[in-house]
């Protein structure tokens, strides 16, 4: 459940930035773009948060 809000999470953050830069160069709005950098969002949470940033136990 938790890679689903990831992903879902890092589909709209995408869209938002992809819908936001291309408002301020002048260009479309490009879904393949929003496409790619869901993947990459979504990878880099998994690692960071699955991988790298784990808790310590303080017990």
């Amino acid at each position: 459940m938790k890679l689903i809000w990831t992903i879902i999470w890092s589909f709209l953050l995408s869209s938002m930035v992809v819908y936001v830069i291309g408002n301020m160069n002048g260009t479309h709005f490009d879904f393949t773009l929003v496409a790619v950098l869901t993947v990459s969002f979504t990878i880099a949470a998994a690692v960071l948060g699955d991988g790298i940033l784990k808790e310590d136990d303080a017990s």
